[in-house]
């Protein structure tokens, strides 16, 4: 489907694993490697704006779907993993949106796709990994996998696209359902500037984001005794400490983390969507991104 999008105008890119290895996506790669399905790195960018100006990067989650590997979920309403990509796909859907408006703007979005098995070739609760920017992850729980994936694909934006903000989107925890149940995303930030005109966008089109916070007593929860990291930091602020550990990959962009677990299904038509999969995201950061345009 995202090799389609140049169709209508996007420069679409897709590394596979070989080109993932050579790069040092560790963490990433360490998801996939339970799957007989092969991982893939989608870049897909939009130079609608200034050539000088630079971009802003959209990273989205593309779990395909998420058994929890080695650590596996219930078997009730697993058959719902298959959604666990959402974040990937508002990312595609954005950057449609953009070449089919003819936005007069940069934007890269960048899809991590992989599916979370548990196999003979599976990760282990225990293992431990490097990802692209060096750092090591003790893997505590192969079910928290999604900010594993888009560690190594925040890096690697960052690094190649050099970007003015990066936002991501993700169904990263269940956390944020239980502390935001389906009303509102999770926005985590480190930018307030960046902040206000997500939180702005999303009252516009009726996408409501909910600031949530970061802070050091979070991060140290998933401090490791092994590695740099680990990637679980237990119950007590489950949405945050997956927050603080994406957080360690940004570097000093101004950066947006979207927790969309709770808004990305619906179990009921709504004035806007039908019953079934939302699309959450792609109304808001298309709104935040014609905002910057002006």
């Amino acid at each position: 489907m995202c090799r389609g999008l140049t169709e209508v105008g996007l420069t679409v890119e897709v590394l596979d694993e070989t080109a993932m290895k050579a790069l040092g996506m560790g963490a990433l790669l360490g998801v996939a490697q339970g799957s007989a399905q092969a991982p893939r790195l989608v870049v897909m960018s939009w130079n609608g704006g200034k050539a000088e100006d630079k971009p802003t990067a959209l990273v989205g989650k593309g779990v395909c779907f998420d058994s929890g590997g080695i650590s596996i979920k219930p078997s009730a309403g697993m058959e719902d993993m298959k959604w666990d990509m959402a974040g990937a796909g508002v990312v595609a859907g954005v950057m449609k949106t953009l070449a089919l408006r003819r936005a007069p703007i940069n934007v890269v979005g960048l899809c991590g796709l992989v599916e979370n098995m548990p196999s003979a070739t599976a990760q282990r609760p225990g293992d431990v990994v490097t990802s692209m920017n060096g750092q090591t992850i003790e893997v505590i729980n192969t079910d928290a996998e999604g900010r594993l994936v888009l560690a190594d694909v925040l890096h690697y934006a960052n690094e190649r696209f050099q970007p003015a903000r990066m936002i991501d989107l993700a169904t990263l925890t269940g956390a944020i359902i239980i502390a935001l149940g389906s009303e509102h995303a999770g926005l985590f930030c480190n930018d307030e500037v960046l902040a206000q005109g997500l939180m702005d966008a999303g009252q516009q089109v009726g996408e409501t984001l909910w600031r949530m916070p970061l802070g050091d007593a979070y991060d140290k929860q998933i401090n490791s005794d092994i590695a740099d990291m680990k990637n679980s930091g237990g119950r007590e602020g489950g949405a945050i400490t997956a927050a603080q550990f994406l957080q360690r990959f940004v570097d000093k962009t101004p950066w947006a983390h979207l927790d969309i677990a709770g808004v990305t299904w619906s179990k009921k038509d709504t004035a806007t969507v039908p019953k079934g999969g939302t699309a959450y995201g792609v109304r808001l950061l298309n709104a935040y991104l014609q905002a910057l345009e002006a």
